[in-house]
């Protein structure tokens, strides 16, 4: 299938540019003093890294066949995404909570950035469980959906 060919080698080179990105930040950001600056680039890195993790995941998808879990990892997964995502509603909460609160607006800005941050994590985890719920009938478009579907800017500059 060519367009598979073609899906795959773009996945390719866009890890090799994710894995430059992150060694060209990691590098610019040593001498960088300003906290702000320095954590939001730092954050732009370690996205950079789930993105590359995401695109090998995708490529995993297409080439290789999957092998069905056994049900106490499953049990486990499920658990794991379950303890994530109260975690993660408790978070959203004290955040919305606060917000209001702050007059810094410097600070507000990076904390409403941490805020939508972890509502897109909630989302995407709340996903992860309805494809483990699933268990062994998840389908292709079950994990594109889920890789891409809350993926900001879908690898557009800014994403």
């Amino acid at each position: 299938m060519s367009a598979n060919k073609d899906l795959i080698e773009f996945m390719k080179r866009q890890i090799v540019i994710e894995k430059e990105i992150v060694k060209s930040l990691n590098k610019g950001i040593v001498d960088i003093k300003n906290p702000p600056v320095k954590g939001v680039l730092k954050g732009i890195s370690l996205d950079s890294v789930k993105h590359s993790e995401l695109y090998a995941s995708a490529i995993t998808l297409l080439t290789d066949v999957s092998q069905a879990l056994k049900q106490e990892h499953l049990d486990e997964q499920r658990a794991l995404v379950e303890k994530h995502i109260q975690m993660e509603a408790e978070l959203i909460k004290k955040l919305e909570k606060m917000m209001p609160t702050i007059e810094n607006k410097k600070v507000a800005f990076l904390l409403d950035a941490i805020l939508t941050d972890e509502k897109r994590h909630h989302a995407l985890l709340k996903t992860v469980l309805e494809i483990i719920v699933h268990g062994e009938t998840i389908t292709e478009a079950d994990w594109w959906e889920l890789l891409w579907e809350n993926v900001p800017f879908h690898g557009a500059p800014g994403g």
